[in-house]
């Protein structure tokens, strides 16, 4: 892997310099679901699932550390990025059936799941729904647990303003509000986004992901305290300082649901600690995935 050093401007291909990793589509029951790979395909499997309107992308300065380890996928959930987007609300259970049709399509019988934010929520629905298909399970400033309105506004108005008009301030404040410091956001990334929102069909795609934040939908959506107290998969809570969509007490208060799991909170971050801090989150997260 190219040794990385600070230079005055940053890229997602300087992120994947020198990892072996694959990007490609799987037919899950219909549905082209695009993904990016690391690792050998004969280690433990390991999904890591974006937020809300988001992409791949948001896990590409981790691809190599985890590939060293896991059979690495991190996909387009269904409505996002490149992969298909049906006229179909996605709510909780239908992000869960996509995950589940894209590790049957790959052959994979089990698995451990990471999710940041909506992914989170995902996650934790997954092993609840399908406890004998996760092996560890990790839940990065994740969703489910709670409704606060004026962050569920927040989320919409810039995701809708970003998608309806992909200009490049509209998406570069989108990415914004998902970092601590407001700088870690390049070019490069900006991009990217901008050429996913730019898709035909992106702005109806972005109004069935955002049911979740419609207060009804949300709400029967939720993880209630006895559902987090049914998850049995080995879990992490990972939290942030800056976390933008819950304090830090609110991630605590998952933790202390669900029966032994370990609560970590990273400094200096905010809603995308594996991204802000790569090489902090890599070694918590890895040692938690490995059993340490």
């Amino acid at each position: 892997m190219i040794t990385k050093v600070n230079l005055p401007y940053a890229s997602i291909w300087m992120d994947l310099m020198g990892v072996q990793f694959t990007q490609d589509y799987v037919d899950a029951k219909g549905i082209r679901t695009r993904y990016l790979h690391s690792g050998s395909k004969d280690k433990p499997a390991l999904f890591l699932l974006h937020g809300t309107g988001g992409h791949a992308e948001a896990y590409v300065r981790n691809l190599d550390a985890h590939g060293k380890h896991f059979s690495t996928w991190v996909p387009d959930m269904i409505g996002c990025g490149l992969t298909d987007k049906p006229p179909v609300d996605l709510e909780i259970k239908v992000y869960v059936r996509h995950l589940i049709d894209m590790m049957d399509a790959l052959g994979i019988e089990k698995a451990s799941i990471s999710g940041e934010s909506l992914g989170g929520w995902v996650a934790a629905q997954f092993a609840l729904d399908h406890p004998d298909r996760i092996d560890r399970l990790v839940l990065n400033t994740a969703g489910g647990s709670w409704s606060n309105p004026e962050v569920m506004n927040r989320v919409k108005t810039l995701s809708m303003a970003a998608v309806e008009d992909p200009n490049w301030d509209r998406i570069r404040t989108r990415l914004e509000f998902l970092v601590h410091d407001k700088s870690d956001i390049c070019d490069d990334l900006v991009a990217t986004r901008r050429a996913i929102y730019a898709q035909p069909g992106m702005v109806d795609a972005m109004h069935r992901a955002l049911v979740l934040q419609e207060m009804e939908i949300r709400q029967r959506n939720l993880l209630s305290d006895e559902d987090w107290g049914r998850i049995e998969a080995p879990t992490l809570v990972l939290w942030t300082s800056h976390d933008p969509t819950a304090p830090v007490a609110q991630g605590r208060r998952i933790s202390e649901l669900i029966p032994g799991a370990k609560f970590v909170v990273m400094e200096d971050c905010g809603h995308w600690p594996q991204y802000e801090d790569p090489e902090t989150f890599d070694r918590i997260h890895l040692d938690f995935l490995m059993g340490k």
